[in-house]
């Protein structure tokens, strides 16, 4: 054999495994590169096992953990709501959904037949005990709500299923189905529980009712508008209470003062009196006759009747006739008059002794 060719064929073998061995390098540090680094996003977490055991869970971001299958990493959507629909089942492009009677259907306390679709929603409270606490968490809460939600519709009745319980129910079903979850521990938690639409299984009692619903919300209607309207008059009646209030008190105040100037003039008068009791004692009699008899005429004779004759009223006698005819007769009225008057006069004048008379006035 060529000791040439020997040495080119030894020189060629150490350069082929050189070049194998470079291969098999990059490779290794291209797998250990690809399982040792991972990325959670922001939505979700990272629980990371070791030998099958967890030992990290991790947020949002770029994590390193050993390859080879050393530690594994299941990404969990932690941050994110998530829907469970009882009784039907909706379809994401045309907004349309399918009915689902062996969910929907369930017998209320007073014996009937009614059909009611749920919402739930829920989210992932616990990464680690959602992955390794159950198989299947979804069917155990899906399990755990239809049992709740049979048991709470069990108990109530009809009318309330229908119309006015809705809200009582959706919040006993929540809190039974919560407390519930509690007790299992698999890592969710409920967030909603919705009624989506509650019927009875037939069209007429489903028209039926539709009309007691009607009614109902038109006597809420009527109900608002009278508080309304009670609203509305109830400050225009007390602003009428108030004035009337304080016009009763201005009067009243009136009142008070003016008793209040009387019990002054009175006073006064009565200081007066004391001093000159004679002179306002004629004064107060005069006061009195004008106050009694506003419209008449008062003729104040100051003498003692004995010398001179008076006749009252004086009127008579310097009126002049309207027409010819009646002239006589009027004088000899006015003049009858007169006489019977001034004797009246007189004689008063005469036997009670005082200075005054009181006259009325004739037409």
């Amino acid at each position: 054999m060529d000791p040439q060719r020997v040495v080119n064929v030894n020189f060629n073998g150490r350069k082929i495994r050189n070049i194998v061995l470079a291969v098999v390098i990059a490779a290794a540090a291209a797998l250990i590169a690809l399982t040792s680094f991972y990325t959670v996003d922001e939505k979700e977490s990272a629980v990371v096992t070791t030998f099958g055991r967890v030992t990290d869970v991790t947020g949002a971001g770029m994590h390193w953990k050993l390859p080879f299958g050393i530690q594994r990493v299941y990404l969990v959507e932690e941050n994110v709501y998530q829907k469970i629909e009882l009784g039907y089942r909706s379809t994401d492009f045309d907004g349309d959904y399918t009915v689902v009677e062996d969910e929907s259907k369930m017998i209320t306390g007073d014996y009937n037949i009614v059909n009611v679709d749920f919402f739930i929603e829920y989210k992932i409270s616990d990464p680690e005990k959602y992955l390794f606490s159950s198989a299947e968490p979804e069917m155990v809460l899906k399990s755990l709500a239809q049992s709740q939600i049979r048991n709470v519709i069990g108990s109530a009745t009809v009318d309330s299923v229908l119309t006015t319980g809705k809200s009582e129910i959706q919040m006993r079903v929540r809190e039974l189905i919560a407390e519930e979850l509690e007790n299992y521990d698999i890592g969710l938690a409920l967030t909603d529980v919705k009624i989506q639409d509650a019927e009875p299984p037939t069209a007429e009692v489903i028209e039926a009712f539709k009309n007691v619903e009607t009614a109902k919300q038109g006597a809420e209607t009527a109900i608002n508008q009278a508080k309304a309207y009670e609203n509305a008059q109830i400050p225009k009646a007390q602003a009428e209470a108030d004035k009337l209030l304080q016009t009763a008190e201005y009067k009243k105040q009136s009142r008070i003062n003016e008793a209040r100037e009387q019990v002054a003039r009175f006073e006064a008068m009565y200081g007066e009196y004391a001093l000159n009791p004679d002179i306002t004692r004629v004064r107060m009699y005069y006061e009195a006759i004008r106050e009694a008899f506003p419209d008449t005429k008062i003729y104040i004779d100051a003498t003692d009747g004995s010398s001179v004759q008076t006749l009252l009223p004086l009127e008579s006698f310097v009126s002049v006739p309207s027409d010819t005819n009646g002239t006589s007769g009027t004088q000899a009225s006015s003049t009858q008059g007169s006489s019977g008057t001034s004797g009246a006069a007189g004689t008063e004048g005469s036997s009670a002794g005082e200075s005054t008379a009181e006259i009325p006035d004739e037409e």
